[in-house]
């Protein structure tokens, strides 16, 4: 993959920082990604685009990293009592990345946080987004006992240790990972951790709670958030492995399937094939219920 073009784009809200990687192929949709809370783009991404798997799609289509307000490497730090930007907020500066870039549509990709912006940006704009690819997002706002806990939890916990929880399984957090201690590094020394604080806080402020792991609570949460979907347009992956190569498997299978239809879709004014959902979970609640279509699928 290419070492990506830089670029602020300026929103009506404030300004995002983005790198795009590829030749720019404006008769493609572009894939764009958010991250999580506690990352950046590169932090958050950057392995998966280096798979082999992933290869096909780093080769054919445009990548545009976006990183939430103050997240990037780098950024300035943001002054005692700065109105940081809500997730609606950050979700409605997206339409200006695409008109910068000049992208008819999309296909998203985003992680916890970054899939919620990503939900709420399809919300309002579907017109622009040819498919989602979303990672631990969950439909259901927190029950008062899970507002409690985490509000105890905020009194008696470190930022790095709140977002780590987030980040990470309990399981995980115990076994203390090489991983776990590098992210516990960065986030620990990070220049900009008043930013990345302002962005947890305004994540919190809004009705979605992470979904990690296999065991039976999740693929619930999960189930139920399948039935939530159109079926005409969504397919359900249930995948027993990790959020990457979850990732790599589904935007392997949407880009083979944009590869084989794009010559036919933009040839026909005013119509152009709408390339199938693939999500672990969605925010599709204002969806009608409806039969989930599910898929097993290895990686």
């Amino acid at each position: 993959m290419d070492q990506g073009q830089e670029h602020r784009v300026e929103t009506p809200l404030g300004v995002l920082h983005v790198m795009v990687h590829g030749a720019g192929n404006v008769r493609r949709p572009a894939i764009l990604t958010f991250h999580d809370v506690g990352m950046d783009s590169k932090s958050c991404f950057s392995t998966l685009f280096k798979f082999e798997e992933m290869q096909e799609i780093v080769k054919n289509f445009t990548v545009v990293h976006v990183d939430a307000p103050g997240q990037e490497d780098g950024a300035a730090i943001y002054p005692a009592g700065y109105q940081y930007a809500t997730m609606d907020q950050i979700s409605d500066m997206l339409p200006a990345v695409l008109q910068y870039f000049n992208f008819r549509t999309v296909i998203g990709v985003g992680v916890g946080a970054g899939a919620y912006i990503l939900s709420k940006f399809t919300l309002s704009n579907p017109e622009a987004v040819e498919g989602l690819v979303l990672i631990n997002v969950d439909t259901n706002a927190r029950g008062w006992m899970d507002w409690a806990a985490q509000k105890l939890s905020n009194l008696t916990s470190s930022l790095t240790d709140q977002i780590l929880s987030h980040l990470f399984s309990q399981e995980e957090l115990s076994a203390n990972t090489e991983l776990i201690q590098t992210h516990r590094a960065r986030l620990s020394k990070a220049p900009n951790l008043i930013n990345i604080e302002l962005f947890w806080k305004s994540y919190q402020g809004c009705p979605v709670m992470l979904v990690v792991g296999d065991q039976a609570p999740y693929e619930e949460a999960a189930v139920e958030c399948n039935s939530k979907l159109d079926p005409t347009t969504t397919s359900f992956l249930k995948v027993w492995t990790s959020p990457v190569s979850l990732a790599s498997s589904c935007m392997t299978r949407l880009s083979r399937s944009r590869t084989t239809s794009l010559s036919s879709s933009y040839s026909m004014e005013g119509s152009r094939s709408r390339s199938r959902t693939l999500s672990q979970g969605s925010q599709g609640g204002q969806l009608p219920p409806s039969p989930s279509h599910t898929m097993e699928v290895s990686c």
